[in-house]
């Protein structure tokens, strides 16, 4: 499966939930996408449910079946819930950082940025979004692109200061990844159990 690029608001529709953020569309058409989707009722299996969950955080992090799969055994390996240990791997991801930071109002624009040089991460250059961040590590603008409208724009909204985890310096144009995110303090509508136990069987 190639990364998606299609309609995101019919994916959200898909999942019954804004995934990729406010979506105005999503807000008029909450039904699932196709002609018949208003009367669709379809029984659905334990095995679906879970699947369904994994398909959620995969369109959610913008991640690909292999990585996502990779990403699962880094958490089983590691000490702690092996749910909540997979979603904040998938927050260490430079693209998320870059996005919960606010320098870009979408992970697909974040790792855009990041693809295209724009970013600095212990001032280095780092053009690759799916590089796992440690705690201490400083994601920063590079300073020829501070100037950018899709950076300036989407730091105007200050999105920045809603995570515990991250500390921003507006002066710098530059954040801390100060720690690893609670699961209380993560956002994201995901059942991270129901994706362990599909992975377990």
């Amino acid at each position: 499966m190639a990364r998606y690029k299609g309609p995101k608001t019919r994916i959200a529709r898909k999942f019954g939930e804004p995934i990729y953020g406010p979506d105005k569309v999503f807000e008029r058409k909450k039904h699932q996408p196709g002609m018949h989707g208003l009367n669709r009722r379809r029984k659905t299996t334990e095995y679906g449910v879970q699947l369904r969950e994994k398909q959620k955080a995969k369109y959610t992090y913008g991640v690909l079946e292999r990585q996502f799969r990779r990403y699962f055994g880094m958490a089983v390996r590691k000490k702690g819930v092996t749910g909540e240990v997979l979603l904040q791997i998938l927050e260490s991801r430079l693209d998320n950082i870059v996005y919960r930071l606010g320098i870009a109002p979408t992970r697909d624009a974040a790792r855009q940025l990041v693809s295209h040089r724009h970013i600095l991460v212990n001032n280095r250059i780092s053009n690759i979004p799916s590089m796992i961040l440690k705690p201490g590590d400083v994601v920063s603008v590079r300073e020829r692109s501070k100037s950018l409208e899709i950076i300036t724009s989407s730091l105007a909204h200050g999105n920045h200061s809603k995570y515990p985890w991250l500390e921003w310096d507006a002066a710098s144009m530059s954040g801390k990844y100060v720690m690893l995110p609670e699961r209380d303090a993560i956002p994201e509508n995901i059942k991270e159990q129901l994706i362990v136990e599909l992975y377990s069987k």
